[in-house]
């Protein structure tokens, strides 16, 4: 039966007027920067190739053909092609769409702040997005604690993911989650223990960067040397109180790396037997005539803001939640 009192907002005035004043300490906080706001299609021709996000998609026809339009999980490949382009440091403050399971801390439509900075590696960026915490947070003398995932990983479980065999991680897995034991895939482990063991340990006095991921992790990431001299992704991500929060990289410039790593992601998405998608050809086009050296990162605004009013559930934070939409 219907419920009419679904017309009403999920989120109270108050919260929503905390909003709002988020929105405009950001836009500020660039502004103060020289940072342009830019805008970027929400659907495209082409989407992400990572078999671990799905999407959600819109099939249309134009001129008798069949098009299919895929929401974007992030304005990424259109904020490069803007930086190829000539645009300088970017930002973008919008709706974001991933076809995931509804949650405490998860909704299918919520809104990223993501933003490029030419020039910057993934240390400064980490200092920038300290600085835009410190500007929104009722905190005095804010300060990230800073620990890499293998330190991460020592800490917490006496377990180095760098160098433990298969069986080790199986094991480890299977000690804290019952499940694990005939996982074959080393990332999927590691993912697993990470998310049920070291990511509620971290971040609960102050938010905490995780950086220098393996390789295999490292997404649109350039790789790196270590201090220890280990080949390692230059990504981070920022985790508060259980939430992550952003993640970053000093990004990938070579066009035929990142075609590689879409070609790996393409195997391993028919190797899971998930839907091919069409990856976005106009990045890397777009990357062989020449990405600037910079760093970016995605922050997610619901959750920062449940953070902020104190909220359990990411419901209370947007105006019309997904059963109100």
């Amino acid at each position: 039966m219907y419920d009419a009192s679904l017309w009403q907002p999920s989120a109270d005035m108050v919260t929503l007027q905390k909003r709002a004043q988020l929105f405009s300490t950001i836009r500020d906080f660039f502004s103060a920067r020289n940072v342009m706001e830019v805008d970027t299609p929400c659907l495209s021709l082409a989407s992400i190739t990572d078999p671990h996000i799905e999407v959600l998609t819109s099939h249309t026809h134009s001129l008798g053909k069949a098009l299919t339009y895929y929401l974007q999980t992030s304005p990424e490949y259109a904020m490069k092609r803007l930086l190829c382009a000539g645009s300088g440091s970017i930002y973008q403050l919008g709706k974001v769409f991933r076809a995931e399971e509804i949650g405490r801390r998860h909704s299918i439509e919520f809104t990223m702040l993501e933003w490029y900075r030419v020039g910057f590696d993934h240390w400064q960026l980490m200092d920038e997005v300290e600085q835009l915490l410190a500007s929104v947070l009722p905190l005095d003398n804010l300060q990230c604690e800073r620990l890499s995932y293998q330190d991460a990983f020592l800490r917490h479980l006496e377990l180095d993911p760098f160098t433990a065999s298969l069986s080790q991680l199986q094991e480890c897995a299977h000690k804290h989650t019952e499940y694990g034991r005939q996982e074959e895939d080393r990332d999927t482990l590691l993912e697993l223990i990470f998310s049920t063991v070291v990511e509620p340990a971290i971040g609960q006095q102050s938010p905490c960067f995780i950086h220098d991921y393996p390789t295999t992790q490292a997404a649109l990431a350039k790789i790196y040397q270590d201090e220890k001299g280990q080949s390692v992704a230059a990504r981070f991500e920022l985790y508060w109180q259980g939430m992550e929060l952003a993640n970053g990289y000093h990004e990938l410039t070579d066009a035929q790396e990142q075609q590689q790593r879409f070609d790996e992601d393409k195997h391993a998405r028919q190797d899971l037997g998930l839907v091919d998608r069409q990856f976005d050809e106009r990045l890397i086009s777009a990357l062989h005539a020449g990405l600037p050296e910079c760093a970016g990162v995605a922050l997610g605004v619901d959750r920062l803001l449940m953070l902020l009013c104190e909220q359990k559930h990411i419901d209370a934070v947007i105006s019309f939640a997904h059963q109100r939409a």
